[in-house]
């Protein structure tokens, strides 16, 4: 009797163990196919993919805790369109620091305001951050409708240095706090089970409400690096980020309902992936409903492959 419950352990482990690396297997596949198949091509786009990759590398964090505790984000774009604006509004007439934590505050209002709804007004995450990312995205395109608002004088900090080290500053902060401390275990303890969180002692409220406004302020950061790049915000900043951050993170092991299984990892091997895909199959001189199609099919793949069906719930 010991013996077989030992060899369903030995089995359950070497499952989860092979789900881990998947992922970071698939990374490297998919790079190499694209790169045999373009001729060689993928490896000197290298710098490019880099480039593209830093800004839903960052915002993926901040969905990633959400998503760890069970929730969903749908307004990140938005929240980048916005705090763009309000970098560019304010490199105008302040410094750039200036510039950069009103863009942080910005994000993190708009946190607060998905916060309060989600956790006072007991309302669904998805359904909430729907309705802020189309509220936010009218207002963006009223304030931009006569053209660009300009923040030419943040081009200037656009730098691969400042990008590659904000970016893994940024993520080596999350990543510490995510697995060493008591954040990590209580964002996962309510994406397990949020009644035995409560009763186990974690403030769940309090803590659902401060990840979606930590989220929000990321995603101000992550503004920044947008800015520095295009040295303006228009009507279609950010637009689709959403859509990037939750094909990423799913391709790089995400589960959909959070819980126990959420790995940070899957933050950054989920954005370099999703980049390479997207890059390989424009290389290819695929169209664009055809790369669509193909990602699309990818996504349901993953989803499926992540998806734990066990413990697997509406999603909070």
């Amino acid at each position: 009797m010991e013996q077989a419950v030992e060899k369903e352990k030995v089995s359950l482990l070497s499952k989860i163990n092979i789900r881990a690396i998947l992922p970071f297997i698939g990374l490297i596949v998919v790079f190499i196919i694209f790169n045999i198949l373009t001729g060689g091509k993928m490896i000197s786009q290298i710098k490019l993919i880099l480039s593209q990759v830093y800004m839903v590398m960052i915002s993926s964090m901040g969905v990633f805790f959400i998503m760890t505790m069970g929730g969903l984000d749908f307004s990140q774009g938005s929240i980048l369109g916005m705090s763009s604006i309000v970098i560019c509004a304010l490199s105008n007439v302040a410094p750039m620091p200036v510039a950069l934590i009103g863009g942080i505050l910005a994000g993190a209002a708009v946190g607060a305001f998905n916060g309060f709804f989600y956790v006072n007004r007991k309302v669904k995450s998805f359904i909430v951050t729907i309705c802020t990312m189309f509220l936010l995205r009218g207002i963006i395109k009223y304030i931009t409708a006569d053209g660009p608002v300009n923040g030419l004088s943040m081009v200037k900090y656009n730098s691969d240095a400042v990008k590659l080290i904000s970016t893994i500053v940024i993520l080596a902060v999350g990543f510490i706090f995510f697995r060493f401390t008591r954040f990590g275990m209580d964002l996962k303890a309510i994406g397990a089970g949020e009644k035995a969180a409560k009763f186990s002692g974690v403030k769940t409220n309090r803590l659902k409400f401060l990840i979606y406004v930590l989220s929000g302020a990321i995603t101000g950061y992550a503004a920044f690096i947008n800015v520095i790049k295009s040295g303006s915000a228009t009507y279609n900043s950010g637009n689709q980020l959403e859509t990037q951050i939750l094909i990423a993170l799913v391709l790089g092991g995400m589960p959909i309902s959070g819980g126990a299984k959420a790995r940070f990892e899957c933050i950054i091997i989920g954005s370099l992936l999703y980049f390479v895909l997207e890059n390989g199959l424009a290389m290819m001189g695929m169209e664009i409903q055809t790369r669509q199609l193909i990602k699309g099919v990818i996504f349901l793949a993953f989803v499926a492959l992540f998806a734990d069906r066990k413990s697997l719930k509406v999603i909070k």
